[in-house]
């Protein structure tokens, strides 16, 4: 027998209406655009405290969604991949309701972050480090460092630096100072790092964070051209 079938989600109705297939999206257009699909994702981030499992059904929907509309669009803005990046990061938060398997979340995360021919992932790992709840960061963490392991034969490699850079977020979401500054002096430490760490610092170990400053100008200093980051370390030395 047949199995009747299932009604399709009245959301997934409006998000497909929302994306509006077939029009070309010019970039004048975009932003309004793009306020219009927040509208639908407002609809389902109320659904995350009393059915997460739709939410999260709904927010796959809609990721799917994202990248059957990128050929029809103009996002020179980059409001539509904030738009994505800022879906991924509701996703992420809404997986733990439903009792999901936190290294399947970071897997997929993972996945998505490598096959990503839109670049809508593009540094992502920032707002995403902060999206995970303990245990979600602890297995991206797990899962991103498997990775830097694997690619330390070659530092040069693409995937050595990439995973050192996404390490580096998840080291700055769970405020691991220690991991920070081991992985920083194995991968070459930048002005930017002693920024970071300081920031970590400065609120219980002052003296120390404005002794990473100080160091954080010396290696500016050796660099031809100051960098943006050179003013960002000295507001920093007011602060600590």
């Amino acid at each position: 027998m047949t199995k009747p079938r299932s009604k399709a989600d009245p959301i997934e109705r409006q998000i497909e209406s929302a994306f509006r297939p077939e029009t070309f999206i010019r970039d004048g257009e975009c932003f309004s655009f793009v306020s219009g699909l927040e509208e639908v994702g407002a609809a389902i981030g109320t659904l995350v405290a009393t059915d997460p499992a739709r939410a999260v059904a709904l927010y796959r929907a809609f990721l799917a969604g994202c990248h059957a509309k990128a050929d029809e669009l103009d996002d020179s803005s980059g409001s539509f991949a904030q738009f994505y990046r800022d879906l991924v990061c509701k996703w992420i938060k809404s997986r733990p309701a439903t009792g999901a398997d936190p290294h399947k979340t970071a897997s997929t995360l993972l996945v998505w972050m490598a096959d990503d021919p839109y670049a809508f992932c593009y540094r992502i790992e920032k707002d995403a480090a902060a999206a995970f709840d303990k245990a979600g960061l602890a297995a991206f963490e797990m899962q991103v460092r498997e990775r830097f392991d694997a690619a330390a034969a070659d530092p040069s490699s693409w995937t050595y630096r990439r995973t050192a850079q996404i390490l580096r977020e998840i080291y700055i979401a769970q405020k691991d100072i220690h991991a920070y500054v081991e992985l920083a002096e194995q991968t070459e430490l930048k002005p930017e790092d002693c920024l970071a760490i300081a920031k970590m610092l400065v609120r219980k170990k002052p003296n120390e964070a404005l002794g990473w400053v100080e160091r954080g100008r010396i290696l500016d200093q050796e660099t031809q051209f100051r960098s943006t980051v050179a003013y960002s370390l000295d507001e920093s030395t007011a602060s600590c």
